[in-house]
């Protein structure tokens, strides 16, 4: 997959695991196309280390799936670290 493939794949997974997710997380499209494409990456090196799964094109969904579960785990960080800065 290109870097471009990449970059929309992150965005778009990105936007679906805040929206998955309950409340309101900080940060515009530019937060979210970073935390989605490393969500993505965490996705696949995880799914390929625990269970010897590779990603497969943009259009598989086992590429989806690792890339928005990935990206939930680095929102669910990302909201963990802010909110100590949001009370401050």
């Amino acid at each position: 997959m290109t870097i471009i493939g990449w970059i929309i794949l992150g965005l778009l997974a990105g936007a679906i695991a805040k929206a998955i997710l309950p409340g309101a997380q900080g940060g515009g499209w530019l937060i979210t196309l970073i935390l989605g494409v490393v969500g993505a990456l965490l996705g696949g090196f995880l799914g390929g280390v625990l269970f010897n799964v590779d990603l497969g094109g943009f259009f598989d969904i086992r590429t989806w799936l690792l890339a928005i579960g990935g990206s939930i785990v680095v929102l669910l960080i990302y909201g963990l670290v802010t909110r100590g800065a949001r009370r401050a």
